[in-house]
């Protein structure tokens, strides 16, 4: 393999992960308007992003191998509970 296809490998295992940061971070901002008016959407798609792709990565380690529906729905928690963690937690800054 060479160093493009390994690139592309690479980016076509975390597009999952930012895909679906990118969907909840939306959903989330479009749902919640005014709740979350205070933080901004590219903070919001970060930190789902993030998370989705360490919990995806971390997957990949203890399955062995990448697809699994336990990942994703693992990435989908994870990316939910971080959402709520800039969001909506209790003492959160604006």
């Amino acid at each position: 393999m060479d160093v493009l296809g390994g690139l592309w490998h690479v980016l076509n295992f975390y597009a999952g992960a930012v895909g679906i940061g990118f969907f909840a971070s939306a959903m989330a901002k479009l749902l919640w308007r005014r709740e979350l008016q205070g933080t901004s959407w590219w903070r919001l798609w970060l930190w789902a992003s993030a998370s989705a792709a360490v919990v995806a990565l971390a997957g990949l380690v203890y399955f062995g191998r990448d697809g699994k529906m336990a990942t994703y729905g693992a990435m989908a928690l994870a990316c939910a509970i971080s959402l709520w963690w800039v969001g909506f937690r209790p003492g959160r800054r604006a």
